[in-house]
């Protein structure tokens, strides 16, 4: 909500109730008033005058009259809407499998999976909210350690004790903050409700009396305030606007803050299912599925709903990736040429192991040249079947593209699994770790709660107030490194396409040596107040760049003997 509005209901709460406002203060902060074109990552950083991915300069200059090849793009995600009006044109269909008539027809273990597999889901429905692994690690230690003498634990079980020690207080300090959260969010909620309601009353009221119009802090001051329901009304309408101008229109204001108690209302949701299921230790949402949660070797479980209950996030990243650019209908996508596979293993909580890493063999079993990963958790108590899947994907010439995370950690410190570095040592080349921009080149270019690291995150790529679909033929702005990871996915995507002779290795490289440096500008330290360089905070110190790459790609091209 803006600040107008969130400023006067404050100091209009401070007459009407002796409660206590809980986090209007963030509210009451200047907004970032900057205004960007809805699709400012396609544009031109020299032309357009934003940090963007130069993709229509690269498809009005270097694709014009290429060729291209199909590329198969699979997303692990929560789900897709493979109906939505700017994807259905381009979600991947197996061909194999007949749809609907109960059969395994191409033998993969999966039945029916014509656009993708749902490894969260069962005969008897879907995963929507699951625990967060957090939790599922305080459960499993917690019998075995909570009441033992510390001075007791043996040398086999020394990491082990450590590990439920960090579980431990993790677990209390976040659930704590989460109940706290909801608890404010809600109080703030209601509050605000009940404001809505005493405002949305006095301007229906007044409106009755008068020609219907808008009411304005000058038409209030001219009301006849004789009858004590209009006077009420009138007053607490004057109040409302006592610091705003003769112009200031009551309707407006009450749209701005029906705005707001929608984003108090997603904040409530938010901490609702954190504290009611990702933080609850007796949840369990593996009855839906029907598999052995305990036997992480397990495959071919799950049902064939890619969309699932909660497709916002997949569907958004969809989008950003590949959304038709020919049916002049809501955005373009980054690829002209993909065909998107939905493989849902992403609850609204933490994803396992177990479905990570079958998601990742599914997407590379089924021809997938590039996965987009846009998620992350702390722990990763089978991290070594992920491994497994992921230097499987590698060795198979897939591409995995990973989200960096939004905690403003420093990724060579702190863990946000999965990772390219295996527990048995070394690492999986084609992997990129991607943290998120904006679209400025000023201090606020890297995204303020971006994970970043000098050895762990390769490149930057935009990730804030990035417009795509939603399901129901939906658009809206998200950020996050989840969004900054389908741009660089979507740029892969291109390079395979234009020159489908590079490897995952080379796209990698390509990628990576093409990007846009910036190498005096000053950036503000995620989590931090700190000024440091990009080359600090990532690996190539650069910005994904589509013209670029594509440019060095062509090079590449003409140097290679035939």
């Amino acid at each position: 909500m803006k600040k107008r509005a969130a400023g006067f209901l404050f100091m209009v709460f401070a007459g009407l109730t002796a409660q206590d406002v809980w986090a209007t203060q963030h509210t009451r902060t200047e907004p970032d008033t900057t205004t960007v074109p809805k699709d400012w990552f396609l544009r031109d950083p020299g032309s357009d005058h934003v940090q963007g991915l130069s993709v229509e300069k690269a498809y009005a200059t270097l694709l014009q009259g290429k060729p291209s090849k199909t590329v198969v793009v699979a997303v692990i995600d929560t789900g897709i809407d493979i109906e939505h009006e700017d994807l259905k044109d381009v979600i991947w269909t197996n061909e194999d499998e007949i749809p609907g008539n109960g059969i395994d027809d191409d033998k993969n273990g999966y039945v029916d999976d014509i656009h993708g597999w749902n490894f969260i889901g069962g005969k008897n429905g879907n995963v929507e909210n699951d625990t967060y692994e957090v939790t599922r690690e305080y459960v499993r230690l917690k019998p075995k350690y909570e009441n033992i003498d510390e001075k007791k634990i043996g040398k086999k079980n020394k990491a082990e004790y450590e590990l439920w020690k960090r579980v431990k207080a993790k677990y209390d300090r976040d659930l704590k903050a989460n109940k706290d959260q909801y608890d404010q969010y809600s109080q703030q909620y209601q509050l605000y409700m009940n404001a809505y309601g005493t405002l949305n009353f006095c301007d229906s009221t007044l409106r009755a009396r008068g020609d219907g119009k808008p009411l304005t802090k000058a038409s209030l001051t001219a009301l006849d305030g004789s009858n004590d329901t209009v006077r009420f009304a009138k007053e607490t309408l004057l109040r409302v606007l006592k610091e705003a101008d003769d112009n200031a229109n009551v309707t407006e204001f009450l749209d701005e803050l029906e705005e707001y108690l929608k984003q108090l209302k997603e904040g409530v949701d938010h901490y609702s299912v954190a504290v009611d299921y990702g933080y609850n230790q007796t949840f369990n949402s593996r009855d839906i599925v029907g598999d052995n949660p305990n036997d992480v070797n397990e495959k071919n479980y799950g049902n064939n709903d890619v969309e699932g209950p909660y497709a916002r996030h997949g569907t958004h990243i969809a989008g950003v990736i590949g959304a038709n650019r020919k049916n002049n209908l809501g955005i373009k996508g980054i690829a002209d040429n993909v065909r998107i596979m939905s493989v849902r293993a992403l609850p609204n909580g933490d994803e396992r192991d177990k479905d990570v890493a079958n998601a990742i063999r599914y997407a590379v079993d089924n021809g997938a040249q590039v996965v987009n990963m846009s998620f992350g958790k702390k722990f990763s108590p089978n991290k070594e079947i992920v491994d497994a899947a992921v230097k499987y994907a590698a060795s198979k010439g897939v591409l995995l593209v990973h989200a960096a995370g939004n905690d403003g950690d420093d990724l060579d410190v702190e863990a946000n699994f999965p990772t390219r570095t295996l527990l048995k040592g070394g690492e999986v080349k084609s992997w990129l770790e991607i943290g998120a921009s904006s679209w400025g080149d000023n201090e606020n270019f890297v995204a303020s709660f971006s994970n970043y690291g000098k050895k762990s995150v390769d490149v930057f790529a935009p990730g804030v107030e990035i417009y795509s679909t939603i399901p129901g033929n939906g658009y809206e702005d998200l950020q996050g490194t989840s969004m900054a990871c389908p741009t660089v996915v979507g740029v892969a995507a291109l390079l395979f396409s234009y020159y489908p002779d590079l490897t995952a290795d080379q796209v990698k490289t390509i990628l990576s040596q093409s990007t846009r440096k910036f190498d005096h500008l000053k950036v503000t330290k995620p989590g931090t107040t700190d000024e440091v360089t990009v080359s600090q905070l990532s690996i190539t110190g650069g910005l994904i760049n589509a013209y670029e790459a594509l440019k060095l790609a062509e090079s590449w091209k003409a140097s290679t003997p035939k």
